[in-house]
């Protein structure tokens, strides 16, 4: 019973944790749209992604140093959360007064807010892993389901944000996105105070620059692992292009006659967030088939499923609408994210895992979401909203008609980079499967569990 019970309080903290997520990340770009903003849409994407770089890091060094993690992510909460509660209340105000939003207060708020978020993911797997071991409990078993329960929260908030409607509005569509994270933050900081303590090392003097992983840049001296960086920071390019537009683009069809008045009188550019989040209850199904695929193809395969997937993704967007049959292109491009993401993140992470030392473990997987949802996400949703998104398709005046040729051709660009980077790969890594380690199922499933801090 004891044992049943820690379990459900782990899961809740985890639903939590990516409801506050959910809330906002896929709907949000829509929103901005609507609001004046269109052509700042990259700049909310892009600065997730530079905060990422260094504040897990130094929020880590709290956590393990001064004050224990469950109450580190307590007060890593409340600020994200009032942030970004002041972050709606002010956009709030200007839609009222203005009709529109203006950028500088808004983003300094909402920057603020995913500056003290974005730690708590990880922090979140590390209260959760100490309150399994305190109990005899088992990380390789127990955690993925309470994992899972993180995914079903995201989808909580995509489906709820999506149908629920305040003043008349979708929230989806209205700054009420940000005040429902925010008070969902603020839940969970009160609920972190009632889990498990977790242990500070007050006696161990790291330095900074293992606090910050930078010792694992050794690896570059090896050849395979250089080269599987590099990659892997070119593929991260892609990884916030469809959360940032997405859900904008599929709502651009419901400005157009043909397509409001379409397929189902225009319902899935009216419900944009929900068709979306077919994308993350594929992540949650394709996680299940790494262990198998691994296995069976190594990590030069595994990872050319991913990037061959990343130009279906984006390909599909390029060729599908709301309308039948070329809305089921679009659903088509949701169910290969599971592919695109799962087969890329996690497998990525086993895969550092097994060519590392365990001294070293953390700091490379440290150094592998640095070069993936750091520094890769952040330069890609930058290059692709500043250069191609806003010349294309967020120009002033464009007729509609140009804005619906500007999407299609953004999303085929996308797509034939994602290409490029596959080909490239395929050429150019090598993989030395008689070293590998993931015959252990076990193992794999474990490391698997251990490397879906974003799993979104």
């Amino acid at each position: 019973m004891k044992n049943s019970k820690i379990k459900t309080r782990l899961a809740a903290m985890n639903f939590l944790e990516f409801a506050v997520w959910g809330a906002y990340l896929i709907s949000m770009g829509q929103f901005l749209g609507s609001h004046g903003l269109g052509k700042e849409i990259f700049w909310f994407y892009t600065v997730q992604g530079l905060v990422s770089i260094f504040m897990p890091a130094l929020i880590g060094i709290v956590a393990d140093r001064w004050i224990p993690a469950q109450k580190t992510m307590t007060l890593c909460h409340i600020l994200a959360g009032g942030f970004m509660i002041a972050a709606g209340i002010a956009a709030g105000r200007e839609i009222e007064a203005t009709g529109a939003v203006s950028f500088n207060v808004i983003f300094t708020f909402y920057t603020l807010s995913v500056a003290f978020f974005m730690p708590t993911i990880g922090l979140s797997n590390s209260v959760a892993f100490n309150a399994l071991e305190k109990n005899g409990l088992s990380t390789v078993k127990d955690f993925p389901p309470i994992r899972t329960l993180g995914t079903v929260g995201f989808i909580f908030s995509e489906w709820f944000v999506n149908f629920v409607s305040i003043g008349g509005a979708p929230i989806q569509f209205t700054h009420w996105q940000w005040i429902f994270s925010g008070a969902l933050s603020l839940v969970l900081a009160a609920y972190c105070l009632s889990l498990p303590e977790c242990p500070v090392r007050k006696g161990e003097n790291k330095s900074l620059a293992d606090a910050f992983g930078l010792k694992a840049f050794r690896l570059f001296k090896r050849r395979e692992m250089a080269i599987f960086f590099i990659f892997s920071m070119l593929l991260g390019v892609s990884l916030q292009i469809t959360n940032a537009y997405g859900s904008d683009f599929i709502k651009f069809f419901g400005n157009l006659p043909q397509y409001e008045h379409g397929f189902l009188d225009g319902w899935f550019a009216r419900n944009s967030t929900f068709l979306i989040s077919v994308s993350q209850c594929a992540e949650a199904m394709c996680i299940l088939l790494i262990p198998f695929f691994l296995r069976k193809f190594g990590i030069k395969g595994v990872m050319l499923m991913a990037m061959v997937a990343w130009v279906l993704r984006f390909g599909f967007f390029g060729i599908g609408d709301t309308n039948f049959p070329g809305v089921m292109w679009l659903f088509l491009s949701c169910i290969v994210y599971g592919v695109a993401f799962d087969f890329f993140n996690v497998s990525g992470g086993i895969y550092v895992d097994s060519k590392t030392e365990p001294a070293q473990r953390s700091s490379a997987q440290g150094l592998f979401m640095l070069m993936t949802n750091g520094i890769g996400a952040s330069l890609g949703t930058f290059v692709a909203g500043k250069f191609i998104v806003n010349r294309l398709v967020m120009e002033p005046g464009l007729p509609l008609n140009q804005q619906l040729e500007g999407w299609h051709e953004s999303w085929l660009i996308f797509a034939a980079y994602a290409l490029v980077v596959g080909v490239l790969f395929f050429f150019i890594f090598k993989e030395n499967r008689k070293e590998e380690k993931l015959s252990d199922i076990g193992a794999v499933k474990a490391d698997a569990a251990k490397t879906t801090n974003e799993l979104i």
